[in-house]
Formats: C-alpha cells, structure tokens, sequence
C-alpha cells in the first residue's frame, strides 16, 4: 500500500467503550489511528488516560458549529456534524493524503461475498488490505467525494438474497449494490474536501445535497458494518435521538430536499424514516460516448 492514511473513530462520551477501536484490532488493523473528541466533552482525560495523549484529537466544537448551516434554532451542540467536518483539517494537519471516519460502536466488519460470488459473514482479517482497495476507487474518479461500507441493515432478508441480486448483476453486466447514499464510514480524500452540514440527518442530507448536483457519494457491498441500535448505547447521540425521535431526524432530509424525501413508517425498523426517490434526488447524465454523430 502506497497511499497515505489514517483512521478516525469521533466519540463523545464514552471513553471506556469504544468498540470501534476493539473491533479494528480483531480486524487485523495496525496502522494509525485517532480518538476524535470534541473541547465540550467530560471525558476528554479519560480517554487520554485509555488511549494515550497522541492517539486523541480534541477539536473546538463551536469554532465548527459557526462554520456549517444547523438547520434549526435549537441551543444545544449534540451531533457529530462537527466532528466529521474536523476530520479533514485534523488530516491535513497530520499530512494524511486519505483517511476513514467512523463511528465508535461498530461490533464487526465482514465480508458480503466469498470469492465465488456467495453470499458470506466473514470477519475482515485485513482491514488495511481493504482500505487501501477503497481508496484506490475513491482516487479513480474526482467526482467521488466519499465511499461508504454497506451496513449490516442493507441486507435484511439474508445473504441469500443479497447473493440473488448479486448473481442477477453480474449476468447482466452490472457491478451490483453500488448505492448512491453513503452513511456511517466515510473513506475520504483530504484535498477533496466536502462539507457536512444539519444538527441531525447530516449524512443524509449531505449525499442528497452534493448528489443532487452531480457528486457521487457510494455505498459499496463487499463489505458491511454492524453496528449497535442507535438508541440502546449509552453516549454519542443516543440522547439526542430519545429526546426527538427518529420523526424529527427524519424531517431534517424533508427540509433540505423535498422534491426527493419524506418520512414514512418503515415496516423493517418499526419506527417512522425518512425515504428516498432516487428518480427525483439526483441526476443521471449519460456519457458523451452514447452522443450520436
């Protein structure tokens, strides 16, 4: 591997349980990373204490809330809008070229598919291996502004129906599950900055705000994340979420572009989300080679 990266875990709150990190670690991950934290947290020297001064990051949380549009009037800074957009100058800062946001409670990254095409749950052994495949997508095309792993709740239904679909794209020509939306791991190239923005839904509403104006943020399927259920983790913005509720997170991408969400009852989740119409979301321009003489 020739790039230059490193791997940012933001947490808040929660300097005794950062899974991310133990999970990395099982994932065969060596290389550098950092504990991103922001100046408004009670926990900054514990985490110093778990991790040690040089692995954890303190950034100034209302110097970036002043910099991004919240999307309300609410006085309270609980998002990890900020903490993102920190990310690419704490990069810059420790001359990365690359680098990988995520979140601090992912329980395991596996393998969607076994080298035969079949459906699998395999644990990543070689995290950095993979990381380094990602970039180099990422790095192939400058309108790619971030590249995302599909998350466990893509595939409900089973494997075997992700290996049906798979099977079904490749007869036709047709790199499989490579999605338009991007959420939870966010591999980034430093120099192509872009911004997240909203108090809630920011990942979200920035695919959807970028995408609409032809950047391509892509969730690809070969592997996928677990996580723990937003509001059942102690810390982070499992606060912000009991004290609103999905409806009110939801709404946030209703805001920002009407023409191509809503918020609807998801029968999967069991709780009221947003919902995208990728037909009204983003464009679809076809390549100048299709043009006619």
């Amino acid at each position: 591997m020739n790039k230059s990266f490193c791997i940012f875990i933001i947490s808040h709150g929660r300097a005794d349980n950062v899974i991310t990190k133990r999970t990395l670690a099982k994932c065969g991950y060596t290389g550098p990373l950092f504990i991103v934290v922001d100046n408004e947290d009670k926990q900054i020297e514990k985490y110093r204490q778990n991790f040690g001064s040089s692995n954890v990051v303190v950034f100034d949380k209302i110097r970036y809330a002043k910099m991004v549009d919240n999307c309300d009037n609410f006085q309270n800074r609980r998002t990890t809008t900020h903490a993102r957009n920190a990310c690419f100058d704490i990069a810059a800062e420790k001359g990365f070229d690359f680098f990988l946001v995520l979140d601090d409670d992912y329980t395991a990254f596996e393998h969607t598919f076994d080298r035969n095409g079949n459906g699998s749950d395999k644990l990543v052994r070689s995290f950095s291996r993979v990381c380094a495949s990602v970039f180099d997508f990422l790095e192939s095309d400058v309108r790619i502004k971030s590249v995302c792993f599909m998350q466990g709740g893509e595939i409900i239904g089973g494997l075997n129906k992700v290996d049906k679909i798979n099977r079904c794209a490749a007869r036709r020509g047709i790199y499989p599950f490579i999605k338009r939306k991007a959420m939870n791991s966010f591999f980034c190239k430093t120099s192509r900055r872009f911004w997240f923005f909203s108090r809630l839904n920011e990942d979200v509403n920035t695919y959807l705000t970028f995408g609409s104006k032809g950047d391509l943020f892509l969730t690809i399927p070969d592997v996928h994340l677990n996580q723990i259920q937003s509001q059942g983790n102690k810390g982070g913005m499992s606060d912000a979420y009991l004290a609103s509720g999905t409806y009110v997170k939801s709404f946030y991408s209703v805001m920002i572009l009407p023409s191509a969400s809503k918020v609807t009852a998801n029968k999967d989740l069991h709780r009221l989300h947003h919902k995208i119409s990728w037909n009204n979301a983003v464009p679809k321009i076809l390549d100048e080679s299709h043009k006619k003489a």
